[in-house]
Parts: structure tokens; sequence; C-alpha cells
């Protein structure tokens, strides 16, 4: 069921504070209920709410408003102003008056009240809030009198009581598709780790408030052409209902991308960044978890531990090869997500990528041995495996070479000569031209970057450690996991990936800290299934639902992450797999050189010191009860949206 919501005005001009700003700790403190502050510059007061004036105090600094909800709202002029006896107020209204949101009730003489030295803040209370209210977001800033600042969201919708209830996952699926304005609007739908990504045919319909404010969706996003609701870990369920509910779509393909005004390069660039996050993003969970193993083998075959397996042995070769195997297939995965992208033949692309890992070509890449001779120029084979960028380029070939094909080709001839056309010349033209330019290039900034964040020590740590986090915000991250993925395939480790590590486990602390100390139960509810899946690699459950809600909860996490990548970089840290987050502890062994714990020393220490600053910083500073939860942020347009 669709929460209720009630919205405030501003009861004066001047500017909005959260109600844990204000000067008097009878407030601030949340002892007379949620609300907010307002510091006016001029003296008219008028209704937050629509209601009856249910009381009028004799000292005229104080007047009650009750709702049609039930909302018992209080408006409160200044600090301490009850000494005075009612002198610098003029009372407009009168007990047992009806009143409109927005009518004058009051005016003070803030002079007056100036000169003997008390504070002018007007306090807006709703005083059964523990009965009545899930939650309030405010909007802090200048605003004036009559205009909406904040909103009350209630516990009651009708008869029916929804601060506990959460919608089955059919009931949200359905909500989710109503208000992205019903199947007609969907040409598409995908899923990451946290976010239901829908191709819309006008975005414009989508309702962003309604799922914004609906329990158990976190936020919505536009971002690379996609129309995004954070869901969480919950996401693939979720997923599940929503396709089942859709049906058969008129159309598989993405919409294609408008001219929004924005330069070529501007647009280019938000365009790759969209293709990566559809061609990475449905692999990262396997990959992640190929991570996990390999890193647990590399523990067992320690000789601090006795070497408990033994790398010679059925089990760790037959394990080993499990684990290989989504690196080693890795193009087949990628051109097959790929191709599901661009609306071309999925099973043509993973053939393709079949071509670039099939074994006798690997022997070939890994000897370098030049093969053949075309008008006087060498190619060497070079060894694809662990690739991601020159199959995402084949996918893209792939997909002009079909359109085209299928412009020119007859029907009848189509079903065969298609795949056989497509196939050999994307193979040929990606093993002999694209492939080995875009895998040297991708291969030489691999480099750079591990000899950057090595060079630059402690610095280059504390800065990424500091700000990754702020990507995630954008959706720019999906430009760091393929080259991070591209540092692993080139060089067997990723320094940046052992610093991006400590800011997954950061946030998670953050949260961790206010599920502790919060006494509200949804928060701690949220909080910790948050923590879990931020330690686990995922922070956007961590990031949306709470830290970004409450700023300084997540300016705790990246200070905390910037002391992680601090000591990261001062040590040298670095890992050898894809994993992140506390889950991600196995891929700091080294597995070359099993005796070798350096980085896995590195990862103990680094992860102490995140773990403890995150958390000390939010529980000091960064989160308590009596702070007003802020507005789900309002995201600028990433790249690639429309």
């Amino acid at each position: 069921m669709v929460q209720d919501t009630t919205n405030l005005l501003a009861p004066a001009t001047g500017a909005v504070i959260a109600l844990a700003k204000t000067s008097d700790p009878i407030f601030s403190q949340g002892t007379m209920g949620d609300g907010f502050g307002l510091t006016p510059t001029i003296g008219k007061v008028v209704a937050p709410v629509s209601g009856k004036i249910s009381m009028v105090a004799d000292t005229k600094h104080a007047v009650g408003i009750g709702t049609k909800e039930g909302l018992e709202v209080l408006v409160h002029m200044g600090v301490d102003t009850v000494g005075l006896k009612g002198a610098p107020f003029t009372i407009k209204i009168e007990n047992g008056q009806e009143v409109q949101a927005g009518q004058e009730i009051a005016e003070m003489n803030l002079d007056e009240i100036k000169a003997k030295r008390l504070d002018t803040t007007i306090m807006v209370l709703i005083t059964n809030s523990a009965d009545k209210l899930s939650g309030l977001d405010v909007t802090e800033g200048e605003a004036k009198a009559g205009e909406v600042v904040a909103t009350a969201y209630l516990k009651e919708a009708g008869t029916e009581d929804t601060s506990s209830q959460k919608l089955s996952y059919p009931e949200l699926a359905a909500f989710i598709i109503k208000n992205v304005a019903g199947k007609d609007n969907v040409n598409n739908v995908i899923h990451c780790i946290t976010r239901l990504r829908f191709y819309l045919k006008d975005e414009s319909k989508a309702n962003d408030e309604a799922l914004k404010n609906q329990r158990g969706i976190l936020d919505v996003m536009h971002a690379s052409g996609q129309y995004q609701v954070v869901i969480g870990n919950e996401v693939a369920n979720v997923f599940d209902e929503v396709v089942k509910q859709l049906g058969p779509l008129d159309s598989e393909a993405a919409p294609a991308p408008e001219d929004d005004g924005k330069n070529p390069v501007s647009r280019a660039f938000g365009n790759l960044i969209g293709f990566i996050t559809g061609s990475m993003s449905p692999i990262i969970g396997v990959i992640a978890a190929a991570g996990i193993i390999k890193g647990v083998l590399a523990l067992l075959t320690l000789p601090q531990l006795g070497s408990l397996l033994s790398v010679k042995s059925t089990a760790y070769i037959t394990t080993s090869a499990i684990a290989d195997s989504a690196f080693f297939f890795l193009p087949v995965l990628v051109g097959y997500c790929a191709a599901k992208r661009l609306n071309s033949d999925p099973i043509i692309a993973a053939v393709i990528g079949g071509v670039l890992v099939y074994p006798q070509l690997v022997d070939w890449g890994k000897a370098f041995k030049t093969m053949f001779e075309i008008g006087g120029i060498k190619f060497e084979f070079l060894n694809y495996t662990y690739s991601i960028f020159p199959m995402i380029l084949a996918a893209w070939l792939a997909k002009k070479c079909e359109d085209w094909l299928k412009k020119w080709l007859p029907s009848y001839l189509q079903m065969i000569f298609i795949p056989l056309i497509t196939v050999l010349v994307v193979s040929a033209l990606t093993l002999m031209v694209t492939g080995p330019i875009i895998q040297g290039v991708a291969n030489g900034i691999a480099i750079f970057i591990n000899w950057l964040v090595h060079a630059s020590g402690w610095v280059g740590g504390f800065i990424i450690g500091g700000f990754y986090q702020v990507l995630v915000i954008f959706g720019l991250h999906w430009g760091v996991v393929p080259l991070v993925a591209q540092q692993i395939a080139g060089t067997g480790e990723s320094a940046l990936n052992a610093i991006i590590c400590s800011s997954m486990i950061a946030q998670g602390a953050a949260v961790l800290a206010v599920a502790i100390k919060s006494k509200k139960e949804d928060l701690k509810e949220l909080g910790f299934a948050s923590t879990i899946s931020a330690m686990c690699g995922v922070t956007e459950p961590a990031v949306y639902g709470i830290s970004l809600r409450y700023k300084k909860v997540f300016i705790s996490g990246c200070i905390g992450s910037a002391f992680g990548g601090l000591v990261t970089g001062l040590m040298h840290g670095t890992m050898y797999g894809f994993t992140g987050g506390l889950i991600g502890f196995s891929s700091f062994f080294n597995p070359k050189h099993p005796t070798d714990l350096s980085s896995f020393y590195t990862f103990l220490i680094a992860s102490a010191v995140t773990i403890v600053v995150s958390f000390i910083v939010t529980w000091v500073w960064g989160y308590n009860d009596n702070m007003t939860k802020g507005a789900k942020v309002a995201k600028k347009k990433r790249p690639g949206s429309k």
C-alpha cells in the first residue's frame, strides 16, 4: 500500500534548519516531537498545515493546529519567549477556527525579541509524531512563507497501519510498473546487483516521487539512458515479479539516445558508460564469487597453515578450474551480455567470444608467435582470456554487421548467412586488428594505473579512498570496474581495488553505527541489512538507504575510507582478485607467492582503521535520532542520461 503523506509549509520567510540544529535542547532532542526550525527574516507567521486551531497560548507565543489526518502541529514562535508575556506577538486567529495552509496566523516583532537577546527561531513540531509518523523529510535552506519545506510520512493510510508493512514482491512489482507509466512505456528491463534498470520509451512519464517514497525502494535515478529503480539486496526477487507481470514486451531494444543538447564527446562518453554498465553488471556477481574461491584456495595452500591443500591434488585442480572458468571465458560472458544490451544476437556474440578463448589460439597468444602475414603486415595472436574491452567492441561490430546483412540479404538466406558472415568477419577483424590495439592500450592503462597508485603511496590512497563512493552516487564507478578487471588480467593484481575495498567497508561501518545507535526500528532493520551488504562489497543499499539521507553519515564513511586508503597506500597493499569488502579478504593472498602475506596484513590493518574511524565519527558526529532525515538526494544528470 502506498504510504500517505502530508506536506508542511514554511511558517515564515527565512532559513529552514533541522530540528537538531536549534538552540533549545527540549526541541532539538525531539522531546516535543519531530519537526524543524525556521529562522525568520520577516515577522509574518502563516499556518504550516490546514486544520483547526486547537490551542492559542495565553502568552501568544505558541499556536496549535489539528489536521484532518490527526496530526497535532505546534507552531512555537521563538525560544524562551514565554517570559515576554505576549508583548512581541499579534495573534490573527481564534481558538477553534478553521485555517488553511499558508493563511496568516500571527505576527512577530523580531526586533523586540532580538532586543531581549532571545532566539527568534520558529519551531514547527508534530507533537504526536511518535504515534502518527514513520518519518519526516525536511529540505533545509532559504524559503518563503507558505512554501513546502517538509513531508510527513504517516503511519496510517486510511484505517491501515503501513509503518511496519512491506509490500510483497508481486505488490511492489505492480506498484513499480504502474509508476513507470505501465507496460506500454517499457522497452526493456534488466537488473544489476541492487537496481532495476528500465529502458523506457518516455522517462518523463514515470512518477519519481511516488517511487522514491515507497517503502522497499531506496531511490530512483536517471543514468546512462536507463531509468534505474534502486531496490537493494532484494532486487532479483522484485525483478522476477516485474518480468512476470510485464510479460512479452513489444520491443527488447533500448531506446535510441535522443539529442539532449550535450556536446558529442560528453554524449559519447555517457553512451560508453551505459554500454559498459549493461555489458558488465549481469556478470559482476559471478566473477566476484570466482575471485573468492581463488582467494580461499590460496589461503588453503599457505605453508603457514600447513598447506592444507596441495596444488597438485585433484580437489585443488578441480576447484581452481571452477573458479578460473568465469575469468577464462570472460569474453564469452561479456559478449553475450553486450549483445543483449544492443538487441543483437547474443549467441553470435558468445561464439565470437569463444573464438577469442579457443585453446589453440590461447596457446599461440601465450607464446606470442607470429602466425601469418598479410600484405607485408605481421599479425600476432594475443591471449584474450580475462579480457573485456576487445569483446565489447566485437559485440558492437557484430551488431553493425548483422544490421547491414539484414538489409541486403534475402530473408530465406538470413538464418544461415548472417551468423556465418558475422562470426567470420568480426572474429578475424578482432583477432588481427581491433583486439591487439585495444588489448595493448587497455593493458598499458592498467599497468600505468597500478604504477601510479603504488607511486603515489598514502596520498593517492587517501584521495581515492575518500572520494570513490562519490563515483558510486553518480554511477561513474562502472567506468572503473573494467579497469580493475583489466589490471588483474594484465598484471595479476590491482592496487586500485585494494583502496576501493576500504571504501566499501567504511560505508558498512558508518551505517552499522546508525543501526546500533538508533532507536527507530525501520532504521535499525535497514541499517543492519545495509551493513551486511556493504561488507560484502555492495554499498548502494547503505548509500541510498541511509548515508545520503543523513549526509553526515556519508561524509563519516568517506572520512573512514580515506584513512583506510591512506594505510593501504602507505603499506603498498594490493589485491589479486575482484571481490571487495570484508568478504574479499581472500583476494589479498598472493596466489603466485603463498608465503607473501604483506597485502593480507595491510588489509587487516586498513580494515580495522577504516571500521574504527567510520564508526566513531558517525557515532559522535554523523548521526543521532534527533536529526531530521533529509529528502532523497536529487541526482545530477549523469553521462548518457536523457
